[in-house]
């Protein structure tokens, strides 16, 4: 059900907002920047219309998402958060201080699983169309990286283990008695497997692994013979079984129980070979806003181009002319109206014009990375919390509009700051010719004289 609406010209007996804020501050031009009713008319019909308690206020929810990835902060923290800062309770759309907390944090899951992926690509067309003339180009920049998932980094012997836990839960909640619960003899295997790194420990570590392997395979069977046929833990035991079945090169590996989807992607870094979870792709323009950004799971940087280039038609509305990638598209010159610019040796027959024209073409294209660099460690993008694939794609889409509010907010900060640098050398500049002028027309008189 819809939330009441608040009257707005409701005369408070405390300082409102508008007379005790800083009008200057980012998030109070924000608020004021943003088209509110846009999200209000798209998902007011996620709501019933039939009798219950009263949902939070649509603007409430979208604002709260928005401010946690700005802010990098939890679902918690951004609730405590809103309860202390009154740039937060304005922004939320109060008018005067109010106590207590706005909402459970709950409620920020359930409301992102209402409205999904087209609701938070709204969001992300919002904050393209607040960066005004700076989204308007025909020149893009396209990147991927990887956003990893909450996961531990997988072994088999930490699968091994945790399919074991997971069978001992399974057998109290259907109340199945095993044969042996394994828990001294899993206890003597842990101190062989924990100092693995000795030289003397290595064989014993080895034959540890291989033990944790097989109790956990009899574990699993003796619960699918002993659970009932009907038994929802059944589909649970069949991803128990492709873990124990897997080896080196077999191709769909799990990675982690929880999250199955969860890809091993090398992106040849030095310092992390492998990194678990998904790739990402951001179309950025020259002037800096992000106009798409888009989850996949392991596909060839070339194959997300389409992809990426019909998000960007559907946010702006039109086509960039020209797209500039890495080496890693190679194979790929055109893409529907747009033009695929790849680094590669020039010709001889080039002349010393166009040679440096796509040699700044392609050094303004690296201004990309330290972008994903901010998204990662200011706006969430580093580890993703979310559950599940369509979660990846949310928070990827909430990183990226949180990018470009920000930027916006900071680009009102810095439009003040230059608008009174140059009256400053506006004014001095007009001070030293008057002065300069003075001083010539004084020496003509003396000379005349």
């Amino acid at each position: 059900m819809l939330a009441h609406n608040k009257n707005p010209n409701q005369v408070s007996f405390l300082s409102t907002f508008e007379e005790i804020l800083d009008r200057k501050h980012g998030l109070y031009k924000l608020a004021n920047k943003i088209d509110w009713s846009v999200f209000e008319q798209a998902f007011s019909p996620l709501y019933s219309n039939g009798k219950g308690r009263p949902a939070k206020p649509i603007r409430l929810m979208v604002k709260l998402l928005i401010l946690k990835h700005i802010r990098n902060v939890s679902d918690e923290m951004v609730v405590i958060q809103w309860s202390e800062n009154a740039y937060y309770q304005y922004f939320c759309g109060e008018v005067s201080f109010a106590t207590g907390s706005p909402c459970e944090a709950s409620e920020l899951v359930h409301f992102r699983n209402r409205i999904g992926e087209p609701g938070v690509e709204l969001i992300l067309k919002e904050s393209i169309r607040v960066n005004e003339k700076d989204s308007d180009d025909d020149n893009v920049n396209i990147d991927t990286t990887v956003q990893e998932k909450n996961i531990t980094y997988p072994t088999d012997a930490k699968l091994h283990n945790k399919i074991i836990k997971k069978c001992k839960q399974i057998a109290e909640q259907e109340n199945v008695k095993v044969r042996q619960t394994y828990t001294q003899t899993l206890k003597k295997l842990a101190t062989f497997q924990r100092f693995r790194n000795h030289p003397k420990n290595s064989a014993k570590a080895r034959k540890a692994d291989r033990k944790v392997k097989t109790i956990a395979g009899r574990l699993v069977r003796e619960l699918e013979r002993k659970l009932a046929p009907n038994s929802l833990h059944h589909p649970t035991l069949e991803i128990f079984k492709r873990v124990l079945s897997q080896k080196r090169n077999t191709t769909g590996k799990i990675y982690s129980l929880h999250e199955l989807e969860v890809c091993c992607i090398s992106k040849g870094k030095e310092h992390k070979k492998y990194e678990f979870g998904n790739k990402a792709s951001f179309v950025k323009t020259d002037s800096g806003v992000i106009i798409g950004a888009l989850g996949f799971r392991n596909e060839y940087d070339g194959h997300t181009l389409e992809a990426a280039l019909e998000q960007v038609n559907r946010l702006t509305g039109k086509v960039p002319k020209v797209a500039k990638v890495h080496r890693g598209y190679r194979d790929k010159k055109q893409v529907g109206d747009t033009e695929i610019l790849i680094p590669s040796t020039p010709k001889k027959s080039d002349s010393y014009y166009k040679r440096k024209k796509l040699s700044n073409a392609h050094k303004k294209r690296a201004a990309i990375e330290p972008v994903i660099g901010h998204l990662k460690s200011d706006h969430r993008l580093n580890r993703n919390f979310y559950k599940g694939i369509v979660e990846d794609n949310i928070n990827i889409m909430l990183a990226a509009a949180a990018f470009n509010f920000k930027r916006m907010m900071n680009k009102c900060k810095s439009s003040i700051w230059l608008f009174f640098t140059k009256a400053f050398y506006t004014i001095t500049n007009l001070i030293f010719w008057n002065l300069k002028f003075k001083m010539l027309f004084k020496g003509r008189l003396i000379i005349n004289k």
